[in-house]
């Protein structure tokens, strides 16, 4: 009989619009290779750009909030594992599946640390920069409490572990660093176009996402123009699916700043674009659109930010850079110089064999996940705040999940 995986995600993965929903694929095609049976439960509805779940053999649940069929559903189910997308979804149906399946090994992937994402934007916002963060807000304290119930956090940048072991304090033993898991390229040098077969810059990111509308804003307000300075007749195609009104209307044919929308090929948008542009001035997390950079060999301009957890030491495949002037000469510079460009081509495509070697990861997170698996109640006992703030966390969501069940009523 095959072994039970539930994983409950706030939303249908989106892999064609968001790095998150590639993120997702990436767990789902690891745990279809170890002869899971699959089922993916969430509240929201699927979305015309919904994964196609189906194709791989998984059965997708809607499921009800603060509703007793989930208990029914779960218990029939008896997964081996429960893995929860977010925080969010760790809170509304931890206590759940904790008193319907207890011995179901519960895996938070945290995706990026959201308390991070958020305490950087507020910072941003005030004061235009992130000298004042304040990472102790109450967002933290609900993201670090659904860590420190779950039997396992899947963590995917390293400065994040950092961050959760040094300044917070969290065990390394519920937490692990996966980052994200490509698929292989066998043929990096040779598969895609040259230097002199590409045109154009482009930027691109999910534009429902507050750090990637930012970014779009900075690049048409001043860099874009300092790039056109230097190149008058240079074009930036600018993709990301859910576009607000206030991108949309950015869009110039005559300084060629264009607003594309949401692109239906990644590859031919990367691939065929000679520099791709992420100055990001907030975020958590790894950045999809830097790895699908490397992967298709397109060289990249980012900030500090965008680069956090990316790119290791002595390589950055394009620049790193945080003024206006300095992200612009990057820029322009891959663009027009062959020689610089080949030499990020080529440190992206090492990077991506030294730091994110799918095969590798893949290995070490099946073995955590099998010793924690051996005895998990001695992982629990060792781990015992966990179980302090679970017993905690399923009386109080408990009771006002039931009364919310009730008023529904």
């Amino acid at each position: 009989m095959k072994k039970q995986l539930l994983i409950i995600g706030h939303t249908l993965p989106e892999p064609s619009t968001t790095a998150a929903g590639s993120r997702m694929m990436q767990l789902i095609q690891l745990f279809i290779g170890q002869d899971y049976n699959i089922t993916f439960g969430s509240s929201a509805s699927v979305s015309e750009k919904s994964a196609d779940l189906s194709v791989l053999g998984i059965n997708v649940e809607i499921l009800q909030l603060n509703d007793p069929s989930f208990d029914a559903f779960i218990a029939k189910l008896q997964p081996e594992i429960v893995l929860f997308d977010r925080f969010i979804t760790e809170e509304q149906f931890g206590w759940r599946v904790a008193e319907q399946c207890p011995n179901a090994l519960r895996i938070l992937d945290t995706e990026d640390l959201h308390f991070l994402r958020k305490a950087r934007e507020e910072a941003f916002k005030k004061d235009g920069n992130l000298d004042n963060v304040n990472l102790y807000s109450d967002t933290a304290k609900r993201e670090l409490a659904s860590i420190l119930r779950s039997d396992l956090s899947l963590i995917i940048s390293e400065i994040e572990m950092e961050l959760l072991i040094d300044t917070f304090k969290i065990s390394e033993g519920i937490l692990h660093y996966v980052p994200f898991l490509p698929k292989e390229q066998l043929e990096m040098t040779s598969a895609f176009p040259k230097h002199e077969e590409r045109h154009d810059f482009i930027a691109i990111g999910n534009l429902y996402h507050a750090p990637n509308v930012d970014s779009v804003k900075w690049l048409h307000k001043e860099i874009w123009p300092a790039i056109r300075k230097q190149l008058p007749t240079a074009i930036l195609h600018v993709y990301g699916a859910y576009a607000p009104q206030q991108i949309t209307e950015l869009h110039n044919a005559k300084t060629g700043f264009l607003i594309k929308g949401w692109a239906p090929s990644i590859k031919e948008a990367m691939s065929t674009a000679r520099v791709c542009l992420a100055p990001l001035r907030y975020g958590a997390g790894l950045k999809g659109k830097l790895l699908d950079a490397m992967y298709y060999g397109t060289p990249a301009v980012t900030t500090p930010i965008g680069a956090e957890g990316m790119y290791g030491k002595n390589k950055d495949a394009g620049g790193v850079e945080e003024t206006v002037a300095k992200f612009a000469y990057c820029a322009v510079s891959l663009y027009l110089q062959k020689d610089k460009w080949l030499a990020s081509e080529q440190d992206g495509f090492a990077i991506l064999k030294e730091r994110f070697d799918t095969k590798v990861h893949s290995q070490k997170l099946l073995d955590k996940v099998g010793l924690i698996k051996q005895d998990i109640i001695a992982h629990r006992q060792q781990h015992f705040v966990g179980q302090i703030l679970q017993q905690q966390a399923m009386q109080a969501t408990k009771f006002m999940s039931k009364w919310i069940e009730a008023k529904n009523r």
